[in-house]
């Protein structure tokens, strides 16, 4: 499949089978699925489910608005420099009718309406070095679930996109530029961005076993909650491609993560992988660039990852291997490798979230 994917070949529409076509019918029933950036994720099918359900849950269905949860969703893609799912949240959240808080979220600055104001403000938090959280959520607590929910996922989604798609070639340029030319384009879009279909069909393309243990307290008992600990289960299960050491530097390293934007020069990743094996080093560094900038994953870091798996595949041929280091290089483990990463920045944000508190900027 051409552009805009890189780096993996997705799964296409008319030859996909089992989880993922389900995945597929649900997209194209409740969201919109044309070759969209979600299929990126269907090398590994277990991550595109899970992603799917929580997405759909979260943001898709239930009782808040569904401009706001976009609004939300736009503002936190903008903090992520995520600019196609910035101007794709923002275009559902015109698609619902609210065009003055589209374009206030998709330029980082308050609509007029204070509690919409609020609201983007506590999403930008989410990513913004000692911003402070608003005191009292500024969304009832029955709706706890949704936002946060929807804030999570997109923390996901942003760095997967990022990581696995041009984005410069999903987005049209004339999208960026003009106002008009959004609010034409969400016309296409308007019956989507007001679909509220039935809470709990998103859990239907889960496979295999329920997820373990309870859920977070933000999201209850209901199908959020659960679809919330089906992608934590997925995507952290790909650090099993890292040997035990890669793993413990990448989680190292994003727990120190204060939210911010590396510096541009030099190796965001270097002090974090420097101490691993040479084999080791690819793996934890796109791990890494996942979490914290998967803007900054090039072809480069791709090929010396599948270079290192091949070396690391010969060696185990060879009676070698290291205790468990995957040795796939194909574009389900690259999929699940990113989603580790992704996932433990999502992680590391959702105790910002849950304590209330956002670290100070490291100095």
């Amino acid at each position: 499949m051409p552009r805009p994917y890189r780096h993996t070949t997705p799964v296409p529409q008319k030859s996909a089978t089992g989880q993922v076509a389900a995945v597929y019918t649900q997209m194209k029933a409740d969201f919109l699925l044309a070759d969209g950036p979600l299929m990126s994720l269907s090398p590994a099918p277990e991550v595109l489910a899970a992603t799917w359900a929580l997405l759909r849950e979260a943001e898709i269905v239930g009782t808040a608005a569904r401009a706001d949860k976009e609004a939300v969703a736009s503002t936190v893609s903008l903090a992520n420099r995520c600019p196609f799912c910035t101007e794709a949240h923002a275009l559902l959240a015109h698609g619902a009718g609210a065009h003055e808080l589209a374009e206030a979220a998709r330029a980082g600055r308050a609509p007029a309406d204070r509690r919409r104001a609020a609201l983007l403000d506590w999403a930008a938090a989410t990513r913004s070095p000692g911003t402070p959280f608003p005191s009292t959520p500024p969304f009832p607590p029955a709706q706890t679930p949704e936002f946060v929910g929807t804030a999570l996922v997109t923390h996901f989604i942003n760095r997967m996109v990022t990581s696995l798609l041009d984005e410069e070639a999903l987005l049209p340029s004339a999208v960026r530029r003009s106002q008009y030319v959004r609010r034409a384009a969400a016309l296409t879009i308007g019956s989507a961005a007001r679909r509220n279909p039935a809470p709990g069909a998103g859990l239907a393309v889960l496979a295999g076993p329920p997820p373990v243990g309870p859920p977070p307290a933000w999201a209850g008992e209901g199908p959020i909650g659960t679809a919330y600990l089906a992608l934590r289960a997925a995507a952290t299960a790909g650090g099993e491609l890292l040997d035990a050491g890669a793993r413990a530097a990448v989680v190292g390293a994003v727990a120190d993560w204060d939210g911010g934007h590396p510096q541009l020069g030099g190796d965001p990743t270097g002090a974090a992988v420097a101490g691993l094996p040479e084999l080791d080093r690819p793996g934890a560094r796109l791990a890494l660039l996942a979490a914290l900038a998967p803007y900054r994953i090039t072809d480069g870091d791709v090929a010396a990852w599948r270079a290192a798996q091949a070396r690391r595949a010969g060696q185990a041929g060879l009676g070698g291997g290291a205790d468990g280091g995957g040795t796939d290089g194909g574009d389900g483990a690259l999929t699940r490798l990113l989603a580790f990463g992704a996932m433990a920045a999502v992680l590391r944000v959702e105790t910002w979230i849950s304590s209330g508190v956002h670290p100070a900027p490291a100095p």
